[in-house]
């Protein structure tokens, strides 16, 4: 499980196709002093499972299955492409964003970036059929990120983004038209699950 606090920037260095799926060689920003074979692994909000990885933390490898491209946009990344990282949440750890799964569940837009003051204003699409599990001032993963809802229409939302976020993220990377993975808060999902039983 993630929180949406994301720890930093990582590069795409390699990518390597296979009939499977692609492998992906990722560098962080920093070193990551305890990567693990197996350990569980955020990038732009697409839970992965680390494969291998370098003794001094500069870079760990990924795979990501047909399911897993079919459902990000994961297959269109190229070498230099930045991601946004974030290590599971361990049992200890502060509890500072939202429920976070990295199950991504469908890919949206960037519709608009405005500079408003010292904060950015972003818009996004959502992907069909998630709009019904966003509400006002709910939270939402943008890629990985976790984010207050500010606005909400039929099909787009609109989150305030501070300076903070912004230059610790890929957002400061980002432009209209470009994709983005979208997670819902699964605690809406788990309500509809309850109440679709009392429902006439």
């Amino acid at each position: 499980m993630f929180t949406g606090i994301v720890e930093g920037v990582a590069r795409v260095r390699r990518v390597t196709e296979s009939e499977g799926g692609r492998r992906l060689r990722v560098a962080p920003a920093e070193p990551l002093a305890d990567l693990g074979h197996g350990q569980s692994i955020s990038l732009s909000g697409a839970c992965l499972t680390v494969e291998e990885f370098a003794d001094d933390g500069s870079w760990f490898e990924v795979f990501t299955a047909v399911e897993t491209l079919e459902k990000t946009y994961l297959g269109t990344v190229e070498a230099g492409d930045p991601l946004n990282l974030e290590r599971a949440l361990a049992a200890d750890g502060r509890f500072d964003g939202h429920l976070v799964q990295g199950h991504v569940d469908g890919v949206g837009t960037v519709e608009s970036v405005e500079r408003v003051g010292d904060d950015w204003w972003f818009a996004f699409s959502l992907p069909e059929g998630v709009g019904r599990y966003v509400v006002e001032k709910g939270s939402i993963a943008l890629d990985g990120i976790s984010l207050t809802v500010a606005e909400r229409d039929a099909e787009t939302v609109g989150v305030a983004v501070i300076p903070t976020t912004y230059d610790l993220t890929a957002l400061s990377e980002m432009e209209s038209g470009d994709p983005v993975h979208v997670e819902v808060d699964v605690v809406a999902k788990y309500v509809e699950s309850l109440v679709e039983g009392y429902q006439k």
